[in-house]
């Protein structure tokens, strides 16, 4: 079942919205669709978080998250929708949306998990965290302050 008509993925500036990721995903073969929702947060590593600013390159991570929905299609047999924002988000803003369909629950739980976690490990999609007197990139656990002149 790994045909382009069962993926869908995107990343882009415009705000997200699940609604249509899970009727692209919804078909009468599946039985459960998930859908994980990545929001920005107003605190991180004990700061108050301002916003958040997403960069990539998009051709690339389109490609790499292309590539995790086809491994997740082909394990699990089922509809993978996958979206990620770039630009500047504010709290409360989805970040990142992942929506499995499948013909059991189980596997579209384990889908949509595999999806959002092998996209955090392998996507380069770079996260500035911005808050009150400063801002660094984040990487996984670590982070690299940015200085004033945007050197870390």
């Amino acid at each position: 079942m790994s045909d382009n008509s069962s993926i869908f993925v995107e990343v882009t500036d415009a705000p997200l919205d699940p609604a249509p990721l899970v009727r692209f995903v919804d078909a009468p073969e599946m039985g459960a669709v998930v859908t994980f929702s990545g929001n920005v947060r107003n605190h991180n590593r004990g700061r108050r978080v301002e916003h958040l600013e997403y960069d990539a390159y998009r051709p690339m991570a389109e490609k790499q998250i292309r590539a995790i929905a086809e491994e997740a299609v082909e394990r699990w047999n089922c509809r993978i929708a996958v979206q990620h924002r770039v630009g500047r988000l504010e709290i409360g803003e989805p970040s990142v949306l992942v929506v499995a369909a499948c013909a059991h629950r189980g596997d579209a739980f384990d889908a949509c998990r595999y999806a959002i976690d092998t996209l955090k490990e392998r996507v380069p999609i770079w996260k500035r965290e911005v808050w009150e007197g400063g801002e660094a990139w984040i990487e996984g656990e670590r982070d690299a302050p940015v200085t004033a002149e945007g050197q870390g």
